[in-house]
């Protein structure tokens, strides 16, 4: 990977008259992890800016019974909203950061960060930018496990992760984690609709049979 890979994730900032932005960008450390590393932990001190420019990374909170619900994920050209509200706050991570696969990213300092924000609009509109996106992707997944009905967000859920042939790679805790249900309460959804034969379940999948009845459970 070159020294400005990230000229490429980030085009628009490429193109910009703005160097200091750039220069920032240029002289950030650039870090790889591994899959399933942890990329920051809770209660860990924010320390770095993170964008990430290859792979995927999940954000998630932990209750203390061990109940775990996915924040949302980040991928190439994101940035976190935690990692930015900490920063902004000067608090320690409220959650945790988990790579989903091999993972390359950006990592300003804090120092570099806060002088970025205050002496370049090209950057603080790059950081308020993602902030704004992401915390608005909090607030549908408040408002959703707060309001939505499980089995409609199942649905959607199966709907959008599904391939061509209608197989979703996932197990039963996985999906929970991400709906922030408990693995005892999916699994008993998935087996109401195996009995209705809309899907089956198989060992590490799931094939779904009956599209279009998955589907009005997803609109309802």
């Amino acid at each position: 990977m070159t020294e400005n890979y990230w000229q490429q994730i980030l085009p628009g900032l490429a193109a910009s008259s703005d160097k200091l932005t750039k220069d920032l960008l240029d002289t950030a450390n650039v870090i790889s992890l591994p899959k399933d590393s942890t990329v920051f932990r809770q209660g860990d001190a924010c320390k770095n800016y993170l964008i990430v420019l290859d792979g995927k990374v999940k954000v998630f909170t932990r209750a203390e019974n061990g109940r775990e619900i996915v924040l949302y994920h980040l991928e190439k050209g994101d940035s976190c909203v935690l990692t930015t509200s900490c920063l902004f706050g000067n608090k320690s991570y409220p959650a945790v950061g988990e790579t989903e696969s091999a993972v390359t990213a950006l990592a300003i300092p804090a120092k570099q960060f806060n002088q970025g924000l205050q002496q370049s609009s090209v950057f603080r509109e790059l950081v308020f930018s993602a902030f704004s996106s992401h915390l608005s992707d909090l607030i549908t997944l408040v408002e959703e496990v707060a309001f939505g009905k499980l089995d409609v967000r199942l649905a959607k859920h199966l709907l959008e992760h599904c391939d061509n042939e209608g197989i979703v790679i996932s197990t039963h805790q996985n999906i929970a984690t991400e709906l922030g249900s408990a693995r005892e309460v999916i699994s008993r959804q998935l087996k109401e609709l195996e009995s209705k034969a809309y899907l089956k379940i198989n060992r590490g999948n799931i094939k779904l049979i009956d599209m279009a009845a998955i589907h009005d459970i997803a609109d309802n």
